[in-house]
């Protein structure tokens, strides 16, 4: 069937680019310190708001980024130099003590990473919004593509969110300690991503020659 053909070969794009596997590896670092309640707060809101980000540019991302003048690979770069301050200080920075808070406390010093580093750029990247801008391009004007697509986005970010609720387990079985640990090992990992993004975000702009 056409429609399962085009929503699946859109949803291992989507998958491959998205990484939901890999993102979850990262939530625990960047979640060190909070708890269950918080981290379940972020992946929904950190899903909900990278989904929405994509709906956006599936439905006109290709007339907002001509009309900003703005190009993928420019757009990379942005997003690999803000990932990897983010994996800097998660490799550099020196938590403070646990203590005690009632939960209103506790909830105004947990910091908010829905937004960024988890919904941009972690799962609603230059990568994913260049597979969506691309797949939705190659639809055209067929309808039935275009919903093919936007049902593969609905079932990757599901996915997503179930592996972003099971990486919160994490951090109540290593300890703090080990939670320590794993973030900063992850805070090299991330480093490295970010690299990777400013790394083909400058492919691009060469690619794209003097007329950027």
């Amino acid at each position: 069937m056409p429609f399962l053909d085009d929503a699946f070969y859109a949803f291992i794009a989507i998958l491959v680019i998205t990484d939901p596997v890999g993102t979850a590896a990262v939530f625990p670092g960047l979640t060190a310190g909070t708890d269950r309640r918080h981290r379940r707060r972020m992946a929904l809101r950190g899903v909900v708001i990278a989904f929405f980000t994509l709906i956006g540019f599936a439905i006109a991302g290709n007339l907002l980024l001509k009309a900003l003048g703005i190009s993928l690979g420019a757009f990379r770069i942005a997003g690999g130099l803000l990932l990897f301050a983010t994996a800097f200080n998660m490799v550099m920075s020196y938590p403070e003590p646990s203590k005690s808070f009632d939960s209103t406390e506790a909830e105004a010093k947990f910091s908010d990473i829905s937004v960024f580093p988890l919904a941009i750029p972690l799962l609603a990247g230059p990568g994913s919004i260049a597979a969506i801008l691309l797949l939705m391009g190659n639809a055209g004007g067929d309808w039935r593509v275009k919903a093919a697509v936007l049902a593969a986005l609905v079932a990757v970010y599901a996915i997503t969110l179930i592996c972003l609720l099971a990486a919160g387990w994490i951090t109540a079985v290593l300890g703090e300690t080990g939670a320590n640990l794993i973030r900063r090992i992850l805070g090299i990992v991330l480093a490295a991503l970010a690299v990777q993004f400013v790394a083909d975000g400058i492919k691009q702009l060469l690619a794209a020659g003097p007329g950027i």
